[in-house]
């Protein structure tokens, strides 16, 4: 054990420059994970912040917002809860009940709570469990900024839990990459132990030794580095519009000039985490890297010590076809059960990352075709190839971290526009009317106005409805006035029932729906609460997702009219008309656009927050990506002294060296950017599969209208090469340069 230990302290010692990327690589990844988790278990416990509306009062009395529902999970019954978005007010009864304990202080933008002016135990004891008693920093609640603030706190948990997730999955294969690297430049070294008598188990056990030094200590940076960027994360989210002003990622409750020193704040779970995986990842990269090293025999690593044969065990193979074969078959199942489900942020954002790693477990395997088709004039292009093609563990190391970055940033981001495309011409097939109105609290105050044929105002509310007995669903809904006017302003995508049949005995329902046939009545519970029984008068196609349900204002509570569509008569002009609804239209914010110029606004290609979420997501592999890239081509530079030696002596000039050294890092860039490219051409066609499977002409959108094809995000993806090309050449002659001045020999 001491021989083992004194061996590996000294490798670690003499062989820095090999080991210096693994520390990287696992510091990096533990530091992005620290940071995400403290963003999350601060988005998870955000702080209470201080009532507004009724802060001079003691106690807040506000209407249950609150649906909870009997379901049945196996054995026994259980609750599921969601939120409404429109609680029935404080009756009248209860007002006066709470009058006689003290004052009763209302505001108007806050119309459904009130502070009342009495003991705690006094308003308890009248409430009952007719309302919700708020007291202490739960008053907070009844502000209106309450809710909003809570939607983003939820939006920051998806958007950090999805980053995570990939900050993760590009640490782990980058790290295990790096360690496996590192035994593959470690070869001829191997060799020699071996032909000194060492045995496969003792070769394993240094490399678990040196994985396990570089792991602690990797990690122990990484902590600290986690701690660092946590803030910036949070700020970076704040600047980007994703989490509100006040949203921190500390992790503690304790001020910022404080929480260093925390003992709480340095064991939390985040931290807790970030270290033990890092730790895991490095002695796992190593396990892989070790068992290969241990199964090398001296002759065969002596002679295998310049030309790479071999290259990929068949476990990895296997592997990777097996990856390859389930993420392409879950493509086809869902292609074939429910194309729509493609569409959903949580399937596109995880599902190419099956296709992702499946690519890169079989890079070097790919690599080879793809030099193959490579061709470079001159004498230098043809060294170029052919050191690429030979040295193959070298491209694919440099090659493989390319692959993900691009396959990444072509999936992901062309995903997001491809479907907020698709929701765009969507909503716009939709729309029959010329003129939009929206606001709050809207309502006119005459009727008619000029030269409008048809008006269909509206409001946002919601209904739910138990699904298979196991869970309460919500479904977005619009509440109409006139279900005629409705059918005028809009062009719908019915594929059973007549819209114009809607009442308030009724609802209509899309295909995404358990029960969705014309005439079936249905157990709904409304948006402010309300159980309710509705017969389905027709059905909508399921489209992207966005056909949410139709009721009648009767079934919207108290949801304000937030917008108006308007058709015009034959030849009214619509400046004349825009001035006539804007003074016939009263409310909060009233605003009226054309309808090109609100489908603008309300759907964009990608929402400025998605958008924002993906880059930040997107560059931080990227960054991971460059130093990957760095380390890697630093630790291959380090062992080819020998090799440039050579070149130099047989005559070539100290420019053909660079220019070759860059050609090989342009080339294996080149390799990498062209399989990330085709897994994003695999995770964009089943995307577009799924749309041309829901557009009117296949028959089963049945007027769904989805016939946008996918975008390639060029622009992203161009940037990611480059930043990958830059980095690669720039460390290859750099590194190269240096370890020849300075006479290192592998």
């Amino acid at each position: 054990m001491l021989t083992t230990l004194t061996s590996a302290w000294a490798n670690l010692r003499t062989r820095r420059h090999l080991f210096a990327g693994a520390f990287v690589a696992v510091a990096l990844g533990v530091a992005l994970v620290a940071s995400m988790g403290l963003g999350l278990a601060a988005a998870a416990d955000p702080p209470a912040g201080k009532p507004q509306r009724f802060a001079a009062q003691p106690v807040v009395v506000m209407p249950h917002d609150t649906l909870t529902v009997e379901v049945d999970r196996g054995p026994r019954r259980a609750h599921d809860s969601k939120k409404i978005p429109h609680p029935q007010p404080v009756d009248k009864e209860l007002l006066r009940e709470l009058a006689e304990l003290g004052t009763v202080h209302r505001d108007h933008l806050a119309p459904d709570a009130v502070g009342v002016d009495a003991s705690v135990t006094a308003v308890r004891e009248v409430v009952g469990d007719r309302a919700q008693v708020l007291t202490g920093a739960a008053r907070r609640l009844a502000d209106p900024g309450a809710e909003r603030d809570a939607q983003a706190v939820v939006a920051v948990r998806a958007m950090l839990g999805t980053a995570g997730g990939v900050s993760a999955f590009v640490a782990v294969f980058v790290t295990a990459s790096t360690f496996a690297f590192v035994v593959a430049l470690r070869r001829r070294e191997f060799g020699l132990l071996r032909l000194a008598g060492a045995t496969p188990g003792r070769v394993r056990r240094q490399l678990f030794t040196e994985a396990l030094a570089v792991g602690v200590a990797a990690s122990a940076t990484g902590c600290a580095l986690g701690s660092w960027g946590a803030p910036l994360l949070a700020r970076a989210l704040i600047d980007n519009g994703i989490a509100p002003p006040w949203f921190t990622a500390n992790g503690t409750g304790a001020p910022q000039s404080t929480y260093w020193t925390s003992w709480t704040y340095w064991t939390s779970w985040p931290f807790q985490l970030a270290f033990w995986t890092g730790l895991f990842v490095a002695i796992a990269g190593a396990w892989a890297a070790s068992r290969r090293a241990g199964r090398i025999g001296p002759v065969e690593a002596l002679r295998d010590a310049d030309v790479d044969t071999d290259v990929m065990p068949w476990s990895r193979r296997i592997v990777g076809a097996a990856l390859l074969t389930l993420g392409l078959g879950l493509t086809v199942h869902t292609l074939w059960t429910d194309p729509s489900a493609l569409l959903k942020r949580k399937t596109y954002t995880t599902q190419p990352m099956i296709l992702i790693t499946a690519a890169a477990a079989l890079a070097p395997l790919l690599v080879r075709p793809v030099l193959r088709m490579i061709r470079l004039p001159g004498a230098v292009g043809l060294l170029v190839r052919e050191n690429a093609a030979t040295s193959v563990r070298r491209t694919a190391a440099v090659a493989a971290p390319v692959l993900v970055t691009v396959a990444l940033a072509g999936s992901l981001m062309g995903s997001a526009e491809s479907v907020s495309a698709a929701k765009a011409q969507e909503a716009n097939e939709q729309t029959n009317s010329q003129l939009i109105t929206t606001g709050d609290d809207l309502s006119l105050t005459r009727r008619p106005v000029p030269g409008v044929a048809a008006l269909s105002p509206s409001a946002s509310t919601a209904a739910f409805v138990r699904e298979e007995g196991t869970a309460l669903v919500r479904s977005e809904a619009r509440a109409v006035s006139d279900p005629t006017a409705l059918a005028a302003t809009s062009r719908l995508p019915v594929v059973s029932g007549d819209i114009r049949h809607l009442d308030d005995r009724s609802i209509v329902v899309n295909e995404e729906w358990e029960h969705h046939r014309v005439g079936d009545r249905l157990t709904v519970w409304l948006g402010d609460g309300r159980r309710t029984t509705l017969r389905i008068a027709a059905v909508l196609a399921h489209g992207t997702g966005d056909n949410g349900a139709y009721v009648t204002m009767a079934n919207a509570g108290a949801a304000p009219v937030d917008r108006i569509d308007v058709r015009l008569t034959p030849g009214a002009s619509p400046a004349a008309v825009t001035d006539a609804l804007r003074a016939a239209t009263s409310g909060h914010d009233v605003r009226v656009r054309t309808a090109a110029a609100w489908l603008d606004a309300t759907h964009p290609r990608v929402k400025p927050q998605t958008r924002q979420g993906m880059l930040l997501l997107l560059g931080i592999a990227l960054t991971y990506t460059a130093i990957s890239l760095a380390g890697t081509q630093l630790m291959a530079a380090s062992v080819r002294d020998g090799e440039l030696r050579a070149l130099r002596r047989a005559g070539a000039a100290p420019a053909q060296v660079r220019l070759m050294l860059a050609g090989e890092a342009l080339v294996a860039v080149a390799a990498g950017t062209a399989l990330g490219l085709a897994v994003t051409g695999l995770n964009l066609g089943g995307l577009a599969a799924a749309l041309d499977l829901l557009s009117p002409e296949s028959g089963a959108g049945a007027g769904a209208g989805l016939e946008a094809g996918v975008v390639v995000p060029w622009g992203v993806v161009s940037s990611a090469v480059g930043v990958c090309a830059v980095v690669a050449v720039a460390a290859g002659v750099l590194g190269a340069g240096r370890g020849h001045r300075n006479g290192v020999s592998g």
